[in-house]
């Protein structure tokens, strides 16, 4: 197998949650470009449509499924879907998040803990336990789950956004070692400051975003782009011996 064939993904298909913008959807479109088929989903159908129709119109093989994570019935309709699709699932990226609240853990109440939880960490783990027989009867699959570096290294004001990620790498480490033995390998990626929508709130703030810039050691905040190659390296064989890692895309955040 030549290095540029580690990277083929022809007829490997991959579920991609929170996919009609920012990272998802870039991660989707790698992997769209490297052979696979892809599912994207968000919550609004109209969103991942319009993500469909753009890559169909770049020849690739895409399927926009709306699915709120939150919602166990919905997971198992996205999973249902795909393998009636294309037959089976090989690769899912947990990406979808949420975090609506800012400021100390005395400010979380427990319905907003419930929330971060179960559609940051829940989700992903009940996702990946419905993938794992398809993945499984295939001869493996990749699992990669879109952590961060606030789940390594928190921020104030992250408090319960950073523990819920913390518990993604958690799991990430649980399913590596499960599954280990299935062929089945699990990575989690934490990514830093990235400019998508999801963190808006940082850095349109100039004052919050000179801040965090000032000790960075690359100076600058990421585009989503730079978050899909590494995603493409662990959906693929080129990582075949990677499981259980985490994977820091974050200028040199954590060693700030």
């Amino acid at each position: 197998m030549t290095y540029k064939d580690k990277f083929n993904l022809n007829d490997k298909v991959a579920i991609i949650t929170g996919a009609s913008k920012g990272i998802g959807k870039d991660i989707a479109q790698a992997l769209a470009e490297h052979g696979a088929h892809v599912v994207v989903c968000s919550r609004s159908q109209e969103s991942i449509d319009a993500v469909a129709q753009e890559f169909t119109s770049l020849g690739y093989s895409v399927k926009a499924i709306a699915c709120h994570v939150g919602k166990e019935d919905q997971l198992r309709s996205l999973v249902d879907q795909t393998i009636n699709q294309f037959g089976g699932v090989d690769i899912l990226i947990n990406n979808a998040a949420t975090n609506p609240t800012f400021g100390p853990i005395t400010m979380t109440d427990s319905t907003v803990f419930d929330k971060v939880m179960n559609v940051n960490v829940k989700a992903c783990m009940l996702l990946a336990n419905l993938c794992y027989e398809s993945m499984k009867n295939r001869g493996g699959g990749s699992i990669i789950n879109i952590a961060s570096v606030e789940g390594i290294k928190p921020s104030i004001g992250l408090g319960i956004y950073s523990i819920s990620k913390a518990a993604l790498n958690m799991l990430t480490k649980i399913q590596a070692k499960e599954w280990g033995i299935d062929k089945i390998r699990s990575n989690s990626i934490c990514p830093g400051l990235i400019k998508t929508k999801f963190s808006s709130a940082l850095w349109e703030n100039e004052q919050m975003l000179n801040k965090y810039l000032k000790h960075l050691p690359s100076k600058r905040m990421a585009e989503p782009d730079e978050i899909a190659g590494l995603a493409l390296f662990l959906a693929s064989d080129a990582s075949s011996y990677c499981t259980g890692g985490e994977y820091a895309a974050d200028g040199g955040y954590l060693i700030a």
